[in-house]
This record gives C-alpha cells, structure tokens and sequence, in this order.
C-alpha cells in the first residue's frame, strides 16, 4: 500500500496574506504548482489554488494585481495524516471536491498532496 508520505511535497509554498493575487499566479508559475499556502506571519491561514484564481478573479474580470490573497483563499485547510493510503487520500478529495490535501494536523503542516502527486503511481505502474 502507497502512504500519503511517500508521494506528498515536502518543500511547502506560502505566500504571504496580503500579496497580489498577480504575485500568487506567477509564483505558482515559476515553481509549477497549483496551490500556495496562505500565512500571516508565521501563522498558517488558509490556501490558494489556481482554480480559486481562475473562478474568484479571472471568471469575474477582476484585476489580479488588485486583489489581495485573502479576498480569494480557501479555509479552513483539509489535511491528512502521513500515514494514510493514497486510495483514503483521493476518496477525501473526491468527496470534499478538492484537489489538494494539507498533510499533517492542525498544528503542523509537513507536506502538501496534490491530484497530479496520486498520478505518480500509475505513470510508473506501481499499483
């Protein structure tokens, strides 16, 4: 069985609360992923994903460099726990229509999982 912290990213992206939602796509952008975690200082918020982007400021015709983060973020954060199945992973993103899952617990984020991480498995048929 696959665990959640086999295939989750370690190296967390944040951004910080008050940024352009401008500066979130473009970080998303350069480092290739689809979601950011927001903070206020060293406190965790919430998380913005491109699809927040997309439905909350482009579909409205709203302009990304002035909207802030968190007119647009996502909260509370799902999370689960490291230990859990890729399979337990994908029925909770299933289930709660999301596409990234915060890996940890309410007072520790260790990693995010995203729906392209549960790819990895199949493209190098390991299930």
């Amino acid at each position: 069985m696959i665990r959640v912290e086999q295939l989750m990213t370690r190296e967390l992206a944040c951004i910080e609360v008050t940024q352009a939602v401008s500066t979130a796509a473009n970080m998303m952008r350069i480092k290739n992923i689809g979601s950011l975690l927001v903070m206020e200082g060293a406190e965790l918020l919430g998380i913005v994903t491109q699809s927040d982007i997309v439905r909350k400021v482009v579909a409205l015709h709203l302009q990304p460099e002035f909207v802030q983060v968190k007119q647009i973020m996502s909260t509370p954060i799902i999370s689960i726990d490291e230990t859990e199945s890729i399979f337990e992973a994908a029925g909770m993103m299933k289930a709660l229509g999301t596409r990234h899952l915060a890996v940890g617990n309410e007072d520790q984020v260790l990693g995010m999982l995203s729906v392209r991480d549960l790819l990895y498995p199949v493209s190098r048929d390991e299930l």
